[in-house]
């Protein structure tokens, strides 16, 4: 089993993987004051939830968009298994043709899902990642990574209304029963949860026209799961697909 580990602006995804299944998929809290102990200790734990022994770790490999904590987590990695992780970067093979003006400056979690996808399902692909930001990237029929969209995320949404309005309360985010609310509340439910999931589709039917053919549309990402359910497209839930490409990078590179 690797220890397959993506460092995001909100959480941080820490699993365990190997080629014949998923052992576990857990998020913590992205904490720019935590110490590389602490990451450790949260792994560490998350292992002994699972019933794992920490020798079960052959390897480790490590995305990451949040440049302060990337050696904090390496740290951590290499002080709880005693094995150097890989880090997704220039220089690693991936074996994926980035077709962007700038290829350097694409998320390493955006190269990990394509990555992934590629070799999952039919391309077209349109991968849409529901988190702190949602992005959306396009590989086409050739499996170019040919660019993508960037929205703000759901939370980032909902916690700019509630702070910029004196009178709109923060909220969750569980799914409204009706699309026309009755109060304030499901009001502001209804605008963030069907309205991303109106701009999903909107989005998949011009990137769609623009590729000139139908495309396989994927979710993943923590706020997913409540916004699927709403949309009209057909879209696949892949909650796995980021350990998946960290698995495939990691035989890639591991020579």
């Amino acid at each position: 089993m690797i220890l397959a580990i993506d460092m995001g602006n909100s959480n941080i995804v820490i699993g365990g993987i190997d080629h014949t299944r998923t052992y576990f998929v857990e998020r913590v809290t992205t904490n720019q004051g935590k110490t590389d102990l602490e990451y450790a200790v949260n792994i560490r734990d998350i292992m002994a939830i699972h019933n794992l022994p920490l020798s079960s770790i052959e390897g480790a490999i490590v995305s990451s968009v949040v440049p302060p904590l990337t050696d904090v987590m390496l740290s951590s990695v290499k002080k709880i298994t005693g094995k150097t992780p890989m880090l997704v970067g220039s220089g690693m093979k991936t074996g994926l043709n980035i077709s962007m003006d700038n290829p350097k400056t694409v998320g390493s979690d955006l190269i990990v899902q394509a990555v992934a996808a590629l070799k999952t399902y039919p391309t077209p692909i349109i991968i849409i990642d529901m988190g702190t930001a949602t992005t959306v990237s396009v590989i086409d029929k050739s499996g170019n990574y040919t660019g993508g969209i960037i929205f703000p995320g759901l939370r980032v949404s909902l916690d700019s209304l509630s702070s910029k309005a004196a009178q709109l309360p923060y909220i969750g985010l569980n799914r409204p029963s009706k699309i026309i609310g009755k109060n304030t509340i499901d009001c502001m439910k209804n605008g963030i949860l069907y309205g991303n999931a109106a701009m999903i589709d909107g989005v998949i039917d011009r990137i769609e026209e623009e590729l000139g053919s139908p495309a396989t549309a994927v979710a993943t990402g923590g706020l997913a799961s409540f916004v699927l359910p709403l949309c009209k497209r057909q879209i696949h839930y892949d909650d796995d697909i980021l350990l998946r490409g960290l698995m495939i990078l990691y035989e890639k590179n591991k020579a």
